[in-house]
């Protein structure tokens, strides 16, 4: 049955959730249920966390921050944002982004188009799944590392040396 149609209801603290190396991720709408349109999640980072430099080749990416501060470098900007502010990323643009305060940062994340191999497959594939949702996050490991690399040479992401 489609879910074209039908109403989708995602209580605070319940959907899927990844834990990778100083991040978190909870699916609140897959692309699946989209219908391809886009895949939204909430990100938090912990205080230090947040991706190196990447590229999504296929996918344009907006942030909505609603709590704590994160730090976007961004097609050559630095951008310093807090609750409240939005950021779109487009497709093709080398991006990182860090929390560089003492609390965690949470944002709401759209991801579009939800490709059928992109940025949701890529946690689904490198992320550890949990539904302890204070669980400690993951440290980086040679595992770990290995898979996310491997997930993002078949979703479309490139990871990018810091200049």
């Amino acid at each position: 049955m489609s879910n074209q149609n039908q109403v989708k209801y995602v209580p605070a603290g319940t959907g899927p959730m990844y834990c990778g190396p100083g991040d978190r991720v909870s699916f609140l709408a897959t692309g699946a249920e989209m219908q391809g349109s886009c895949f939204i999640f909430e990100g938090l980072a912990a205080p230090g966390g947040g991706p190196p430099p990447h590229i999504h080749h296929h996918e344009d990416e907006s942030f909505y921050l609603l709590e704590g501060n994160i730090t976007f470098h961004a097609g050559g900007q630095t951008i310093h944002a807090k609750p409240g502010d939005f950021i779109r990323i487009p497709r093709g643009t080398v991006h990182s982004l860090k929390n560089e305060g003492k609390v965690p940062a949470r944002a709401l994340v759209v991801i579009s188009p939800a490709m059928p191999t992109g940025v949701q497959q890529f946690f689904e594939q490198s992320f550890t799944p949990t539904t302890d949702r204070n669980a400690p996050l993951p440290p980086i490991s040679d595992e770990l590392m290995k898979r996310m690399m491997a997930a993002a040479a078949r979703n479309g992401m490139e990871w990018v040396k810091p200049a």
